[in-house]
């Protein structure tokens, strides 16, 4: 689906009150899509769904009855379901050490991976019964290099990797494309615990339109199965894996 052919088409955001998933839901009502934003903050989040004229639901992604909901509300609002940005993500800010804390780790996985396997479950047959779509899930550079900061984090988004890659030749068939974005940090609210370290080590922080750029160069490419990464000071393009089977085998230029 190119990004220049949004009019008619159906989006559900989860994460959408804030940072990359307002951004997305900005930029895909901007090109014509009505837009269903997804999250459990529900004042901000209807303030996104008012400014691009779109629906607000309430939706913890850890509950798959709540994804189930939200699909349906998109269904009954405007007709059916074409792209679902599957962006809801929380950092988990522990180690495996004597900082581990299973309740940090619990949320985390529950909202990074189980929050995205649970909504492909749940948009799949509206998706099919359109004859198709796209899934873009919110992974991250941290699910393709190390992250000593955060591994549990690390270890979620390689999780969701993982799913893509697997996930675009099982449903390539039904002309469904699942893709996965890999920023760098970001100006989000999920870098605010290090910021200030970011800050002291000179760490480069992308700008949330870059973020959402890669985006729809995801949307324009009309690739399944890739893992775009967003770096700063480099072109997005989806991660070469060197030598494994699967779209871009080798490494990026």
């Amino acid at each position: 689906m190119q990004s220049t052919e949004l009019d008619g088409k159906v989006a559900l955001v989860t994460g959408a009150a804030n940072g990359i998933g307002a951004a997305v839901s900005r930029r895909l009502a901007s090109q014509g899509a009505s837009v269903v934003a997804a999250d459990v903050d529900d004042e901000a989040g209807e303030a996104v769904a008012a400014e691009v004229g779109g629906l607000y639901v309430h939706l913890d992604v850890r509950d798959l009855a709540q994804n189930e909901a939200a699909v349906a509300a998109a269904v009954d609002r405007f007709g059916g379901l074409d792209l679902v940005h599957l962006n809801a993500g929380v950092s988990s800010g522990h180690g495996l050490g004597a900082d581990f804390d299973e309740a940090a780790y619990r949320r985390a996985m529950g909202i990074n991976l189980d929050g995205v396997v649970y909504g492909v479950h749940a948009a799949l047959p509206a998706l099919q019964q359109r004859g198709g779509g796209t899934i873009i899930a919110t992974a991250s550079m941290a699910g393709l290099t190390p992250v000593a900061l955060d591994p549990i984090y690390a270890a979620n988004k390689a999780a969701v990797v993982a799913l893509v890659r697997s996930l675009a030749e099982a449903y390539r068939a039904d002309g469904i494309l699942v893709n996965a974005l890999c920023p760098s940090f970001a100006h989000t609210n999920i870098i605010t615990g290090i910021k200030a370290f970011l800050d002291e080590v000179h760490f480069p922080i992308l700008d949330v339109s870059e973020v959402v750029d890669a985006f729809v160069a995801i949307l324009d490419g009309g690739g399944t199965g890739e893992a775009w990464f967003v770096v700063p000071g480099r072109e997005s393009q989806p991660f070469g894996f060197r030598n494994v089977p699967g779209p871009r085998s080798t490494e990026p230029h």
